[in-house]
């Protein structure tokens, strides 16, 4: 059985910290996958963009994070080494560098990028914890 939180909204600077209390329950990997695959959306497809954020609990101990956005053509692309002096460029790498493994799934009217986090189950979840995850390749 698959535990899903999902939340349809307009990606704007000021819904980004609203979204985070939201998921409250959830670890601060997760957060901070949410809150950089959203800024994206609003730095790269526009302010105020229809936009749904997902995050499901998966059968394996995982979790995955997907926001699905009305652009199919603007793609998250991972870029070499951001200079210190730049203040924005490093959202991607710190996404590949927590994330299990990431992606993009693009259909004819939106994508959605997700990815996957070895992740800890919700404060208050009684489960069994998840057996460590190996990192995989991508």
């Amino acid at each position: 059985m698959t535990t899903t939180w999902e939340l349809d909204l307009l990606a704007t600077s000021e819904a980004v910290p609203e979204v985070r209390r939201l998921l409250h329950r959830y670890d601060h990997d997760v957060r901070l996958c949410v809150t950089e695959l959203l800024t994206n959306v609003i730095d790269h497809v526009g302010e105020g963009t229809p936009t749904t954020v997902r995050v499901v609990e998966l059968p394996t101990g995982r979790t995955r994070v997907e926001v699905t956005d009305p652009d199919p053509r603007v793609l998250p692309l991972l870029t070499g080494p951001v200079p210190v002096t730049d203040e924005s460029g490093r959202g991607l790498a710190l996404l590949d560098a927590l994330a299990l493994r990431w992606g993009v799934e693009q259909c004819g009217d939106h994508k959605t990028v997700w990815c996957e986090l070895a992740g800890e189950p919700p404060l208050g979840d009684v489960r069994e914890p998840a057996a460590p995850a190996v990192r995989s390749g991508r």
